[in-house]
């Protein structure tokens, strides 16, 4: 599963696509979420601007998005106090 929701927070596995054209999430695949970041991978930049996209798309403040795996890779990890916006989302992504 791309994701695990666990005491009111929510924990994705992400598969960071770093220097691409823009911020997006771009598919799910198999157990992971495929999300496109135009950051470098570079002096934790990609990172940096990984919790910057969640934190805008998800209305979740920068502070409360966690890494609890992966900073020095591309599969990782990320926490979230679960919210509606994320709720609608999983919604979505899982219909499709």
């Amino acid at each position: 599963m791309w994701y695990e929701i666990k005491d009111g927070f929510i924990i994705f596995n992400i598969k960071a696509l770093p220097n691409s054209s823009k911020n997006s999430i771009a598919e799910v695949i198999e157990d992971k979420l495929k999300v496109k970041i135009k950051a470098p991978a570079v002096e934790n930049a990609a990172n940096k601007e990984l919790v910057k996209f969640f934190s805008k798309t998800f209305k979740v403040p920068k502070s409360n998005i966690e890494f609890i795996g992966g900073m020095t890779s591309k599969q990782k990890r990320l926490k979230l106090p679960l919210n509606d916006k994320i709720t609608e989302f999983i919604k979505e992504k899982s219909e499709n």
